[in-house]
């Protein structure tokens, strides 16, 4: 019961947060210092924290409703959640700062990744 909630919780985060910044990706510019300097640079948004965001939601909703995928989308959320959050610590690391945006984002990466994984391991164990 825990892993589907925490399924359902994650899908109601990341997808409509994808699905806004597809549609909207100036968005990022005044919430994450994050702005397209070309067409390509918004199709670049787009895809990443639009799309990708919204498959990360997508999948989370099928585990939350399937029990058949509730196993691997719970794996797959806490691996793409961990290489988020490791790639992102590593850019404060590089110099990049940690601002407010930034240490929301590594605070939901990695708790989301660590549940994730615990709950996977419930799972299998």
């Amino acid at each position: 019961m825990g892993a589907q909630v925490f399924l359902g919780v994650s899908a109601l985060l990341w997808l409509p947060y994808g699905l806004f910044c597809l549609l909207q990706p100036a968005f990022l510019d005044d919430v994450a210092g994050v702005a397209a300097r070309t067409a390509t640079g918004t199709v670049e948004l787009r895809a990443m924290y639009g799309g990708l965001q919204a498959a990360i939601g997508a999948l989370c909703g099928l585990g939350c409703v399937s029990p058949a995928w509730r196993g691997h989308a719970l794996v797959a959320l806490g691996f793409l959640t961990a290489g988020l959050g490791l790639a992102r610590l590593a850019g404060v690391a590089a110099g990049g700062g940690l601002s407010a945006y930034t240490a929301g984002a590594l605070i939901l990466e990695f708790a989301s990744a660590g549940l994730a994984l615990a709950f996977a391991r419930g799972r299998s164990g």
